[in-house]
């Protein structure tokens, strides 16, 4: 069928090879490696792309109430996948925005017609309520679930509880009536791999059993982890933020939000985190979440029907996700306003902390850490912080900055490197690899053996009475009695040397780990090695700090607030200050971090130290690249993505971005009466474009409105179905009423409701910055460029990402000395009216031939 052919080609085989160009799960499951590129991507095919198929395809441009096509006025029946979005597309925020007020319109009009429609209106109003409590309550249960697997498998790896199979090892001795007090890990109950299969409880024999099965049981999870992604779910790899930001920007990705990445997700969550691999569970619980809040929105038409309304129940589901990643309620609010959403009204701020309370209380009432707590690692302080400390807490910054800056080039340069190498070709292999790294490295290690938040926890716990922990281990004074909560600073034993040799060493394993780790295909997170890496550098440089007080307590520094026999420094808040500097050097998060640190230790008084050690790894970050690492990777991955944290600080036009260029083929017209059937179908099928610019006649060029490809394939073959006497010959009309045609003529073919009368428009004159800003905050795909009412091309979303890209790519200022005088608008067209090349402050790629690495990029970059 002629339709068919028209979309056999498109989007899905031409955009994003990080994603598309696959032909095998390996290489869709190498997706996160692929360098930009943007050759035929969806949002330009509306001058030189392809169209794709499937009965979802719609193109949608921006407008007013018009935009939103009346398909229906020219047809007698709904016509299948009008309205919807194909996969690999952008959507158009403006039409949605103008169906929802059509739809509520339509709603408030009838709902005093009858009881029954009253009812309906009351479903309606409370539809968003609802979903996101089905999602707040699914959010909870899975990640209650995933936080007791994870740590049952966790604990596999060393033993067994043979009274109770299921309980993990903690669990396992809480019974036990022969647990002492310094070995209240060991008890009958529990049993190690050595004891269970040679009968040894110590020795090396023993060690070395033990060795060999945590090895063992680490690759098998993570084996079966990485082979059930392959298999079932490509999409359930990673972390899922970075994908969950571009998908509430408006790009559609089908089924990365579906009833089998949130099913394998969940199973290999718990695989990756018991393997004992450099990653966390909170990113991905985001990408559960919002998988719930997907498959509920499709329960109500007023969310399924609508792809803007469908984006403010992923935001609500992203703060329910943080807040049981963190037992953080108004972190996770905050988390989804200040690094995920893209559109974020009011309405969704109370829902998102509707989710995020309903997520929080199921999450608490499962208790699944057994303490009557949201998170693992919750602590109090006693003691007050000082503002000498402020120094220390400065210092944690600047190494959160700089350990942010260098994970996000590294991770960053080996993931694009997994693309270039046959190493990346295998992503079985490469996980097994990496786990078995891990697990021989990590073993010998008591603190790189245990589950990382384990040792967060350890980390964050001050030196009470009742810690036997070796970072506990000082020399205590005979006469101070144990009951005291507050035990005054001490001279650290034997025990906090070793165990501060240990993390060191820890230090070290995590930070290489964590940049090989991240990427590779099992669910992964970034945010507890992250929190991790900053909390034993705050602990070792909290107990520098403690001894320095101890020695040195006559010191200038010291001896106007620490006196002797006082509890003056408390190490845990420095490994608490050091995680949140790590974490924002990495993700470049401020309030939200803040707040959720804030929640985990419930001392308001920290906020202080929090708020200046992340601001000050924010600065020093920023000051090797503003972006954290889920921009990098959005851009790694070549989704269209317009961040709207970043500046646009050139001065282009909107003359120098639009197309067609010079030496290209002139745009692609439709005029409004003076075109045949016959004409019609022939530019159809000779061009692939999404989409035409329609004008008053040839001569004149002004711009009567937009119509779409798929909209004006739809009419003329339904017109030539149902509507008799249309034939090749009929004359085609956009207007309102038809031109004037002689008797004989055929039957003339009206397609004005196909029409969007109010397409966006600039003039060539528009600076850049302000058609950037406009494309960010209405949510456009394209936008129309005319003078002087005459259409001169078009400026789509992947148009501004070239050019974007361009600019970072050339930063030197490469026009002659003469140019920096002229004014910062000069015109666009010369004395003949005719578009004349625009050289500007910065240089574009003007020659392809010397640049061969930009090419998979560049398609047209002269100017």
């Amino acid at each position: 069928m002629e339709s068919e052919q028209l979309f056999s080609r498109g989007y899905y085989r031409n955009s994003y090879n990080s994603i598309t160009s696959a032909s095998s799960d390996e290489e869709l499951l190498d997706g996160a490696g692929v360098v930009m590129d943007f050759t035929g991507s969806e949002d330009d095919n509306l001058l030189d792309g392809d169209v794709s198929s499937g009965a979802n395809y719609t193109m949608t441009n921006g407008g007013g109430i018009n935009s939103t096509t009346h398909l229906l006025d020219l047809l007698d029946e709904p016509i299948p996948g009008v309205g919807t979005y194909d996969d690999f597309h952008t959507i158009d925020w403006v039409r949605e925005k103008c169906k929802d007020r059509e739809r509520h319109r339509k709603i408030t009009s009838r709902k005093k017609d009858s009881v029954w429609e009253f009812i309906k209106s009351l479903y309606d109003a409370w539809s968003g309520w609802l979903v996101v409590t089905l999602t707040g309550l699914a959010s909870g249960a899975l990640a209650g679930l995933i936080d007791i697997a994870a740590d049952w498998m966790t604990d596999l790896k060393e033993g067994i509880c043979l009274s109770a199979l299921w309980f993990n090892h903690e669990q396992c001795c809480w019974g036990s009536s022969e647990t002492t007090f310094e070995a209240r890990n060991k008890c009958p109950q529990w049993k190690t791999w050595a004891e269970l299969i040679i009968g040894q409880a110590d020795g090396p024999g023993s060690y070395i059993m033990n060795y060999i099965m945590y090895i063992l049981w680490a690759l098998g999870f993570g084996f079966l982890a990485v082979s059930l992604v392959k298999v079932f779910a490509p999409y359930a790899c990673g972390s899922g933020i970075p994908e969950i930001k571009t998908i509430l920007s408006g790009f559609i990705i089908r089924g990365y939000l579906g009833k089998w990445t949130l099913l394998i997700k969940t199973v290999t969550l718990v695989l990756a985190v018991a393997s004992g691999l450099s990653l966390g569970k909170e990113g991905p619980l985001v990408h559960v979440a919002c998988c719930c809040g997907n498959i509920f929105s499709y329960l109500f038409p007023k969310y399924n029907k609508n792809e803007a309304k469908k984006r403010e129940v992923l935001s609500a589901a992203s703060a329910a996700g943080v807040s049981v990643a963190f037992g953080a309620p108004i972190g996770g609010v905050l988390f989804s306003l200040e690094e995920v959403s893209y559109y974020f009204p009011l309405k969704t701020l109370w829902r998102s902390f509707f989710a995020a309370l309903v997520a929080a209380f199921i999450l608490r009432s499962i208790n699944p850490f057994g303490n009557s707590r949201l998170v693992l690692f919750y602590v109090e302080y006693h003691t007050p912080w000082y503002l000498f400390e402020l120094i220390p807490f400065i210092l944690l910054g600047v190494f959160g900055g700089l350990w942010g800056a260098f994970f996000i080039r590294a991770n960053i340069a080996w993931c694009r490197r997994r693309k270039t190498t046959k190493f990346g070709k295998f992503p079985v292999l490469e996980v097994i690899i990496v786990t078995v790294i891990t697990a021989v490295v990590a073993f010998p290690n008591q603190y790189t053996r245990k589950n990382t938040s384990e040792l967060i926890k350890e980390l964050f716990t001050d030196c009470g009475p009742l810690e036997s922990s070796p970072l506990c281990d000082y020399q205590t004074d005979a006469n101070v009695s144990k009951l005291l909560d507050d035990i005054p600073d001490r001279p650290a034993g034997q025990g906090v040397y070793d165990a501060i040799g240990k993390l060191a060493l820890a230090l070290i394993f995590k930070i290489i780990m964590t940049i090989f780790t991240f990427g590779i295909k099992v669910p992964s997170g970034l945010f507890i090695p992250s929190m991790a890496i900053g909390a034993i550098a705050g602990r070792i440089v909290g107990i520098a700090v403690e001894q320095m007080a101890y020695h040195h307590h006559d010191w200038f520094i010291f001896n106007q607030w620490c006196n002797v026999g006082a509890d003056c420094v408390t190490p845990g808040l420095y490994a608490m200050v050091g995680a949140a500097a790590c974490l924002g050097g990495v993700t470049r998060m401020t309030v939200s971090l803040v707040v959720i640190v804030f929640e985990l230790t419930g001392g308001l008084e920290y906020i202080v130290p929090l708020m200046a050690a992340v601001m000050t790894s924010k600065w020093v970050g920023d000051a090797f690249g503003r972006e954290g690492i889920y921009e990098s990777h959005i851009r790694l991955n070549g989704y269209p993505f317009l961040d709207a944290k970043e500046e646009f600080t050139h001065t282009t036009l909107a003359a120098d971005v639009m197309r067609p260029r010079r030496n290209e083929a002139p745009l692609s017209v439709l005029t409004q009466d003076d075109m045949t059937v016959e004409d019609l179908e022939v530019t159809i099928n000779e061009t692939t474009y999404n989409g035409f610019p329609v004008i008053v006649s040839k001569e004149s060029q002004r711009l009567v409105g937009f119509a779409l490809r798929r909209d004006i394939t739809i009419a003329l073959e339904n017109a030539r179905r149902k509507q008799e006497g249309i034939v090749s010959s009929s004359r085609v009309h956009f207007t309102q009423h038809a031109p004037t045609l002689p008797a004989d003529s055929p039957r003339p073919l009206k397609l004005r409701s196909i029409l969007d009368m109010s397409p966006f428009t600039v003039t060539d004159h528009t600076p850049m910055e302000i058609v950037v800003d406009i494309f960010r905050k209405l949510g456009l795909r394209q936008c129309l460029v005319t003078h002087n009412g005459n259409i001169l091309g078009i400026i789509t979303k992947k148009n501004i990402l070239e050019h974007l890209e361009q600019l970072k790519q050339h930063v030197e200022p490469l026009a002659p000395p003469w140019h920096h005088n002229k004014e910062r608008h000069p015109s666009s067209y010369g004395s003949n009216d005719r578009s004349r090349p625009r050289v500007d402050h910065v240089q574009l790629n003007t020659v392809l031939e010397d640049r061969e690495e930009e090419v998979h990029l560049l398609k047209s970059t002269e100017i």
